[in-house]
């Protein structure tokens, strides 16, 4: 009798973003993604520059988030930015974006 291979689920190496924050520093950007497990990723965005606008900083984070959500937790995520407590830090709600019955994808 032939067996079947036991085909265990792996989790990914890394949960579901919930939250992010991004710092200013002098080096450049810093930021942590923490996830819905209590889980934190932190680091720095490679591809934003040190003199790179807060702006062009929150979206290269929040498309690696996206990105990360879609290819490890094959779900779509929206980031919403909050609005700034204090200079130089911003956080940013992440959530699983609504489908619509007409929705392509």
């Amino acid at each position: 009798m032939v067996r079947r291979k036991r085909e265990t689920k792996r989790r990914p190496p890394f949960g579901m973003p919930k939250g992010i924050v991004l710092l200013a520093v002098p080096e450049g950007w810093r930021h942590s993604v923490l996830t819905a497990e209590g889980g934190m990723l932190c680091g720095h965005p490679a591809e934003v520059p040190v003199n790179a606008s807060p702006a062009e900083a929150q979206a290269a984070v929040a498309a690696m988030v996206v990105g990360l959500a879609h290819d490890f937790h094959e779900e779509h995520v929206e980031v919403t930015w909050d609005p700034p407590q204090e200079p130089g830090s911003w956080t940013a709600q992440v959530t699983v974006a609504s489908t619509s019955p007409n929705a392509c994808g």
